[in-house]
């Protein structure tokens, strides 16, 4: 049975056909994130501490970390900055030393930089997961002698020196030659994770059917686990909550065994609640008074703290439903007092930084 082992220094996660599904956390990531883009640039990593704690409380087992951030203004002080080989592997080494500091949860070393990554896989301790070796030629030959040096599992996105293809198949022969290639350096099967490459379905209306039967192939054919992207599948779409909900479970039942994404519930902020105060006063309705929390749940708005997403609810109902949940002794923990788990995870917070 292929297992992939990825591991900090005291906890060990495994992506297998024979394990519950494997979340690897997205939200440390500044690309797309200006506010989180530009605390990096200042130096400031508070949020990406937060963020690695908010990620592990709601169920992510694995945290990518990406280093491609744009720092702007240091820029026009030092022409060296517009360099990401310059800028990731500095930035790379400090965002893993925080989150290590703050959990002892497997690290995904996330970057197209070769720099970033040889200074992710020496930072981290344990045995990470490296993100990402595609079938182009150069990056085969950039990336596969250092998943050989530090004897790391690496995710395998299906594209090549000639892009994306819409056909399956060749995201498939892709697939399986850089199986190949990894078996020329000695990298067994069951240390590669493919990355099929998921389409939008507003795009491309056999997107969810071509890579869930890629993944049984994958599996099948070639052994190997499997991840995406998860929120690819619905981009550009409304109630991207409801189609992510439908997909991961699908495509787990199909073979996938991990996925990258959010599992965290944004917390509702200080402005969408007050234009809904307005509102309700405008109604003319009359409350008593509440703090914020408890007027967001009145209002089924969500929360003023970080929850489990919907995506995570769905997850956990399928590693139920697929018997990776014995006995539903996790389904029925997840459905208990999340404050709790939030309120756990803080705690170990800081008890890892006052023995620091």
């Amino acid at each position: 049975m292929t297992r992939t082992i990825v591991a900090s220094a005291t906890k060990e996660t495994i992506i297998g056909f024979d394990q519950p599904f494997c979340v690897i956390g997205e939200r440390i990531n500044p690309t797309g994130r200006k506010i989180l883009n530009q605390e990096l640039e200042d130096g400031d990593f508070s949020r990406v501490e937060a963020d690695a704690i908010a990620q592990v409380a709601a169920g992510a087992t694995i945290l990518d970390i990406n280093s491609g951030a744009v720092f702007s203004g240091k820029m026009a002080a030092d022409p060296r900055y517009a360099d990401n080989n310059f800028v990731e592997p500095i930035l790379m080494q400090q965002l893993i030393e925080h989150v290590q500091a703050v959990t002892d949860c497997p690290l995904c070393i996330d970057s197209s930089v070769p720099g970033a990554l040889e200074n992710g896989l020496k930072t981290a301790k344990g045995r990470p997961l490296l993100n990402s070796v595609t079938g182009e030629e150069e990056r085969l030959e950039l990336v596969l002698p250092l998943v050989k040096k530090y004897d790391v599992p690496v995710v395998a996105i299906s594209n090549d020196d000639t892009g994306i293809s819409e056909d399956p198949e060749v995201r498939f022969a892709v697939a399986k030659k850089i199986v190949e290639r990894a078996a020329d350096f000695g990298i067994p099967a069951h240390d590669i994770v493919v990355d099929p490459l998921v389409m939008p379905i507003g795009a491309m209306a056999t997107a969810g059917h071509q890579v869930f039967t890629l993944v049984r192939r994958l599996r099948e054919e070639l052994g190997v686990n499997t991840t995406c992207g998860a929120s690819n599948i619905s981009f550009g779409l409304p109630n991207r909550h409801g189609i992510n909900n439908a997909f991961l479970p699908m495509a787990y039942a199909a073979g996938m065994t991990s996925a990258i994404m959010n599992p965290v519930a944004l917390p509702i902020g200080p402005k969408k609640i007050a234009e809904k105060r307005a509102l309700v006063e405008a109604a003319g309705i009359i409350l008593p008074e509440m703090d914020d929390e408890t007027f967001v749940k009145m209002f089924g708005m969500g929360s003023t703290k970080p929850r489990p997403g919907k995506e995570m609810e769905a997850i956990r109902a399928a590693n139920f439903l697929l018997n990776q949940d014995d006995g539903g002794a996790a389904w029925i923990n997840f459905n208990k007092d999340p404050d709790a788990a939030i309120a756990g995870a803080r705690g170990r917070r800081e008890g890892r930084r006052s023995r620091g």
